[in-house]
Order: structure tokens, then C-alpha cells, then sequence
């Protein structure tokens, strides 16, 4: 199938009305190229490299695209954009250059090419993400590698959300430790927990394509003998209590669950919650606490929050 990509040259200030009408015209998403993000000064915790091409970004403003498929209504389509972003002059937003382009693109090309903006990363004192279609040397002995691919459905493991959760299991997991791992996702977490050897690692999703997906990941990197992946509802489907517990999911679906939580945590052991928005954090401590957890620390990386709670012995 060939897909046609709407390039639309604007500032700052109009990227969410564009973003908009890029939306109503058929637009599933949106792909932002802000001239400001190349100059941009980002944290660096571990050693991270961010390698950025500057044929990537507009030499000012921003350049905000869409994709739409090719059919004999594209031309009428296309009219239709350039007029309505042309009308946001009337409300004073300031549109730029409003330049609108048009180029074809096919699908092939399409389904592979955000793989050139993904490259192995360094995200804490021992971890190291590495794409499969990347070729990477370990820098130091004690460097924990975790090859993945994510496809198209399931992100990088680079969210802040992702990168806390890693963290804190790489201070907290000991070898021998029985790891459950809520809403696994791609897997990544629990790969995690097995190169820190863990004993057992017990991942969950309710989604039958992340199970599968992160199945793939964990036999990429061969610890399907210490990982076992279940499709099931939270912890529906455990019954042997964990030593560490991870939940990088969202703070509402953290807080339903908290008793259950409390009662599957072994004794002294540890609960991690991630995926939680800031303005959530105390909420979702007071639901950790209500059910009995001690916060012993809070990590926190952009506006996400990683709470670390341990049940008492």
C-alpha cells in the first residue's frame, strides 16, 4: 500500500492546532520535528550518547507530519488542510511559512524507517538496551545486555517509566530471588531480573500480543529457562509469593490492586510501582501505605514517578 506524507513547515506555537486538523483529516498520529529539540541539553545519568542527525530537524520552526493513504480523494484532502491552517490566522496564531508538501512513501519503507533513530543505550550502572539489528561490545565486565526488538507496538524500553523500573531492580533483586512481573509489556523487565539472577521470574500481561511479544524477547536473549510468561489479569493468576514485585502500568490500575499487592510480597520483600504520572504520586502512596507498604523510596525522571515499598517482616 502506498501512503502519502503530509510535511506542514509551522512554529511552536501552532503544533497542537495543526496537529488537529492533521487529525480530522484521517491522520492516525503525528511525527514532530521541532528545530529546537537538536539544540536541546538532556540529562546525562549514565554516560547516555544521543545521536542526532541534523537532516532531521528544520533549520527553524517545526515541521509537523501526517500520513495518509493514497486515494483519488488525497488532492481534495491536502486543499482542505492547507485552508484550515490557514484559518488559524484568524484566532492570532502564528503559522510560519505554512509550508505543505507532499511525498509518497511506501509501506516497506515505512514499517522499518523509525529503526535508524533507535541505537543501544546505557540506562543505568549495569544496563545496557541494545536493538537486535545493532551490533554493540560490551564496555565493561559487569555490563548487563538486553537485546530487543519492539516492533512497532511496544516502545524501546527507554521511557523514564521503563528506566526507573531497571534501576530499582538492579539495587533490590538478589540471586535466587522469585521476581513477578505485572504487565509485562515486551518483557523487558523481566529479562532484567533474570540477568540479575533472579531464580524465577513470573511475567504478566492480559494482552495476548505482549505475552507473545515479550516470549520472543525473553528466548532473544535466552532466559526462558528462568522467565515464565502468562497471559492473565494482574495477579490473578499467582499464587507463590514474590520476593520483588514490579508494576510499571498505570497509578489507577496500581491503586485497585494494592491489598492484593501486600499480600502476594513476601514478608520483607520489596514492591515496585512505576508508570505513574507526578500528579499522582501521593495518591498512589497512600493507597501502597493504606494497604500496609512502607515507602522506602521514591525515584522520579521527567514528570514519571518510581515508588520502591517494602512489606514489613
Amino acid at each position: 500500500m502506498k501512503w502519502s506524507e503530509l510535511s506542514v513547515h509551522t512554529t511552536n506555537e501552532a503544533i497542537e492546532a495543526v496537529s488537529n486538523i492533521l487529525h480530522e483529516a484521517g491522520a492516525s498520529g503525528v511525527v514532530i520535528e521541532d528545530s529546537e529539540d537538536f539544540g536541546k541539553v538532556r540529562e546525562d545519568l549514565f554516560g547516555e550518547i544521543y545521536s542526532l542527525d541534523p537532516e532531521d530537524f528544520p533549520k527553524d520552526g517545526v515541521i509537523v507530519k501526517a500520513y495518509l493513504p493514497v486515494n483519488s480523494f488525497l488532492g481534495e484532502t491536502v486543499e482542505a488542510v492547507k485552508q484550515s491552517i490557514e484559518t488559524l490566522r484568524t484566532f492570532n496564531i502564528d503559522i510560519g511559512a505554512n509550508a505543505v508538501t507532499v511525498s509518497e512513501v511506501n509501506e516497506e519503507d515505512w514499517a522499518t524507517a523509525w529503526k535508524k533513530y533507535y541505537h543501544p543505550v546505557k540506562i543505568s550502572q549495569r544496563f545496557t538496551i541494545v536493538p537486535t539489528w545493532e551490533e554493540y561490545r560490551p564496555v565493561s565486565s559487569d555490563e548487563l545486555i538486553i537485546e530487543l526488538d519492539p516492533g512497532m507496538a511496544f516502545g524501546t524500553g527507554t521511557h523514564p517509566t521503563t528506566v526507573m523500573s531497571l534501576q530499582a531492580l538492579e539495587s533490590y533483586v538478589k540471586p535466587g530471588d522469585r521476581v513477578i512481573d505485572v504487565g509485562t509489556g515486551s518483557g523487558i523487565l523481566s529479562i532484567g531480573a533474570a540477568l540479575l539472577d533472579a531464580k524465577e521470574v513470573h511475567a504478566l500481561d492480559l494482552d495476548e500480543v505482549a505475552v507473545r511479544s515479550a516470549q520472543s524477547n525473553v528466548e532473544l536473549n535466552n532466559v526462558q529457562d528462568r522467565v515464565e510468561v502468562v497471559q492473565g489479569n494482574l495477579l490473578d493468576t499467582v499464587d507463590v509469593p514474590g520476593d520483588v514485585v514490579v508494576a510499571n502500568i498505570l497509578a489507577e490500575i496500581i491503586m485497585s490492586f494494592t491489598d492484593d499487592a501486600f499480600k502476594i510480597v513476601k514478608p520483607g520483600g520489596i514492591y515496585i510501582t512505576s508508570g505513574i504520572i507526578g500528579a499522582y504520586k501521593n495518591d498512589v502512596k497512600q493507597s501502597l501505605e493504606g494497604s500496609g507498604f512502607i515507602v522506602e523510596d521514591v525515584l522520579m525522571m521527567e514528570d514519571w514517578v518510581t515508588i520502591i515499598s517494602k512489606k514489613p517482616e
